[in-house]
């Protein structure tokens, strides 16, 4: 059987420092969650284009959940200026509320690549998110050990190979929170997956799929 693929639109959503270029991939169906996938740096080239975050977005809708990907502040076609963190968690709350209304009682998923897994992490702490994922988080780079360990189910996912991200610093703040996320790590991956993509939508699927 062939699945049709997901619903694309391009909504007019409008934040905190104005207008918020996002694309929504909708597979239809009942489902009971939608998720916000946040993106990496600004400022090195982070979009919400790109390969990482689509292929988490990609293995979110094969589960049957609708996507918000999104620009954050000062990207493409979003308004305002990069701001360390904070802006861009208040631009990714701003999603969440437009999918709150888009698809309502739906619960929140929250996840994010590298400087997107510090905004998707600080957005569990502010809201109640049903799971969350954060693929290579840069914990050596940002302030992670002030932000408590959400209670949902959460997925992280590491290289060990990363050349940006130290993966043994992520390693030991993984294992050190209290509940322990989910760990998965891909042996010789680096920070980008190049050639590992389909290992990242398989962990996503699967911790998806076990709860």
């Amino acid at each position: 059987m062939i699945s049709r693929p997901p619903a694309v639109e391009r909504p007019a959503i409008v934040g905190p420092a104005g207008a918020i270029e996002a694309i929504v991939n909708d597979p239809g169906g009942a489902g009971s969650e939608y998720a916000v996938v946040c993106h990496p740096h600004p400022l090195f080239g982070g979009t919400m284009d790109n390969k990482v975050v689509f292929a988490v977005a990609r293995a979110l809708q094969q589960t049957g959940i609708p996507t918000l990907r999104f620009n954050f502040r000062g990207v493409g076609a979003s308004a305002g200026a990069y701001d360390e963190g904070r802006g861009e968690t208040d631009d990714a709350g701003a999603v969440a509320s437009w999918g709150e209304q888009r698809w309502p009682g739906r619960r929140l998923v929250i996840a994010g690549f590298s400087f997107g897994s510090y905004v998707a992490l600080r957005l569990a702490h502010q809201r109640t998110a049903d799971r969350l994922i954060t693929i290579a988080p840069p914990v050596d780079r940002f302030d992670f050990s002030s932000i408590p360990a959400p209670i949902c189910p959460w997925l992280v996912v590491q290289g060990d190979a990363d050349d940006v991200v130290d993966p043994a610093s992520v390693i030991a703040w993984a294992e050190s929170l209290e509940p322990k996320p989910r760990l998965v790590v891909l042996p010789g991956a680096g920070h980008f997956f190049h050639g590992r993509l389909q290992e990242v939508r398989d962990a996503v699927i699967d911790a998806i799929r076990s709860g």
